[in-house]
């Protein structure tokens, strides 16, 4: 198909995700992506954009990586998909195993068996991982002789999913507020990340749970970095205090990595630059590279007891995706990948330079405040107008014309790319990313 007739029926038919419709019929002229290969999407009219946040966040090894696709294709021609209600297969369960190896505490001596992370449930994306994680507590403490734990303490700016409890603990207004008779009531605490400090959000952590310590199920963190808040990146230090915390009175830890884990922060998981073992660790994005729709969201042992006995106690919840062998095939070759091309060791490598540029832009271009960066994540801000506001689009467009994909979170303009990123790429995209911020910078009356 030619490129006008692919818009043409995108824009009759398509309804696109967090994105004005009107707007977007009458104005916006959008990339028509016909391939993509290492760091680069390739449009139909033949320009080529460099990939600078990693199609949301996922494709952490570039797009189209040799290993995944051979893999994939070899998991397909022997089988692609069967349930996993009384049933399993090779990939996830060698999958399964191989996580629990890798997980937060594995190497630990001293990490007694209850607390470490030894179970495996397969979901579909990050939204459905953080979903069962907040049914596994509240399923959990129902039928364990604590009832009355229903409420979840969270960030102001926290991002956790699409779905109706995902949206509840999360705390982007713009996402939730619509849905408000719709949500449970959670316990909002200042964001970490707030000039104020992490002691101020701690503070009111450790103050909930001191009085109300009978009505708290689990505190639910992004670790480190919050996303969709704008990058909104917080001291490890947080991460550990809460982990104190929460031992103190006996509840639980869920350690949302479904954008942080895998690499992004420098770390294994972003709990890893905390010492800290969550009761609950929810994975998504990167853990397939990209490929295919999976997720897994790991539990202690001490959770995973708390199920046993009648079948009444069992946890009913899953997905007819549950466990795909394609996913899970995929997955395995995404941690062989990353051990067999020392990713962590290239983020090592690259994250100086990716912190070193952006705050070179913060100190020389007027307007641009802000600068951040943990691993091969960084942010500055134009202004502070919130999800909603338009600066950071303008950079956008700038950008595009430079051949870059920079999608922004309105005045925040950030990167997320693929970790292996060639060191010739990343010069590109941060050189390019500073040429747009300029151009906007000097456009401004």
């Amino acid at each position: 198909m030619k490129r006008e007739d692919i818009v043409t029926l995108d824009k009759r038919h398509v309804w696109h995700p967090y994105t004005a419709m009107d707007e977007y019929i009458a104005r916006t002229n959008p990339l028509v992506v016909v391939r993509a290969e290492g760091p680069y999407l390739y449009d139909a009219d033949g320009t080529r954009y460099l990939d600078a946040n990693g199609s949301w966040w996922v494709s952490t090894l570039g797009h189209r990586h040799p290993r995944l696709v051979r893999a994939l294709t070899e998991q397909a021609g022997a089988l692609p998909h069967t349930s996993l209600a009384g049933v399993t297969h090779e990939p996830a369960a060698r999958l399964a195993r191989e996580l629990v190896a890798m997980a937060p505490g594995a190497e630990r001596a001293d990490l007694a068996e209850g607390e470490r992370l030894s179970r495996v449930f397969y979901t579909d994306n990050g939204s459905t991982a953080v979903e069962v994680a907040i049914k596994m507590v509240a399923q959990y403490w129902a039928q364990n002789g604590r009832r009355q734990r229903t409420r979840f303490i969270t960030l102001s700016g926290a991002f956790h999913g699409e779905t109706i409890g995902s949206t509840s603990v999360g705390g982007v207004e713009v996402f939730r507020d619509i849905f408000g008779p719709l949500l449970f009531d959670v316990v909002h605490v200042p964001s970490p990340a707030d000039p104020e400090g992490w002691e101020r959000a701690f503070a009111q952590v450790e103050a909930t749970l001191r009085e109300h310590p009978d009505e708290i199920a689990a505190v639910i963190l992004e670790p480190v970095i919050q996303g969709a808040a704008g990058m909104h990146m917080y001291s490890p230090e947080f991460v550990r205090a809460v982990r104190e915390a929460t031992r103190a009175v006996d509840t639980f830890l869920i350690a949302d990595e479904v954008f942080t884990g895998m690499g992004r922060t420098g770390a294994r998981f972003a709990c890893d630059l905390a010492g800290v073992v969550p009761d609950l660790l929810c994975l998504a994005k990167a853990l397939s590279g990209g490929l295919m729709p999976f997720a897994v969201t790991l539990a202690t042992e001490r959770i995973f007891a708390g199920f046993g006995g009648g079948s009444e106690r069992a946890l009913y919840y899953g997905h007819s995706y549950c466990g795909n062998p394609l996913g899970a095939a995929v997955a395995r070759e995404v941690l062989a990948v990353y051990r067999d091309e020392d990713v962590l060791g290239q983020v090592a490598r690259k994250a100086p330079k990716v912190k070193a540029a952006f705050e070179h832009m913060a100190r020389t271009i007027p307007g641009v405040t802000r600068p951040r960066a943990v691993g091969m994540v960084g942010a500055v801000d134009l202004g502070s107008g919130g999800y909603l506001a338009r600066g950071g689009w303008r950079v956008y467009e700038a950008a595009r014309r430079r051949g870059l994909y920079l999608r922004p979170m309105g005045d925040t303009v950030y990167i997320a790319p693929a970790l292996n990123i060639p060191d010739a790429a990343l010069d590109e995209l941060l050189a390019g990313v500073e040429a747009s911020l300029r151009e906007v910078a000097a456009a401004r009356p």
